[in-house]
């Protein structure tokens, strides 16, 4: 998990507009990286090194579907937790492991670790924090969401 920013060289302007394009949707096709490739001009290997590098570079933090937990059932919950800074990674993992963690950041505040989780049923999100907080002993701050607002994300390209 990546906690300083990028350096302002990191990303060039193909990945910068790679991003904004992945922000749009995904293909659903037999070759999904291709048609990405094909509207940037890109050969498929060269999106999937692309994304992969992204990655590794803590420019983004997990590629993947987005499910609404909601729309089936489920529930989500924003959460926080105040983590001594000597713990933070040993706290991270733990959370982390926990398949319901949709992702997971480090704020510079007093609440200084703040995810999601994002359960196949309302109830088990309850059972979850609850769960955090036995493992790490610090109380998991619950704030579900009471409105949706989407934001999308885009960078200068």
């Amino acid at each position: 998990m990546r906690r300083t920013p990028l350096p302002p060289d990191a990303l060039d302007a193909t990945d910068r507009l790679l991003l904004n394009v992945l922000q749009d949707g995904f293909p659903l096709c037999s070759h999904p990286f291709a048609a990405v490739g094909e509207a940037l001009g890109l050969a498929e290997s060269e999106v999937i090194d692309r994304v992969h590098r992204l990655r590794d570079l803590g420019a983004i933090t997990r590629f993947g579907p987005f499910i609404d937990a909601e729309a089936m059932g489920g529930a989500f919950c924003l959460c926080a937790m105040e983590v001594p800074a000597e713990r933070f990674e040993a706290v991270v993992t733990l959370v982390n492991a926990h398949p319901e963690v949709a992702h997971n950041y480090e704020r510079v505040h007093r609440l200084n670790m703040w995810f999601v989780l994002a359960c196949d049923r309302p109830e088990a999100i309850a059972r979850v924090a609850d769960r955090i907080e036995a493992e790490t002993g610090l109380t998991v701050l619950r704030f579900p969401k009471l409105q949706e607002f989407f934001i999308g994300f885009r960078v200068p390209a």
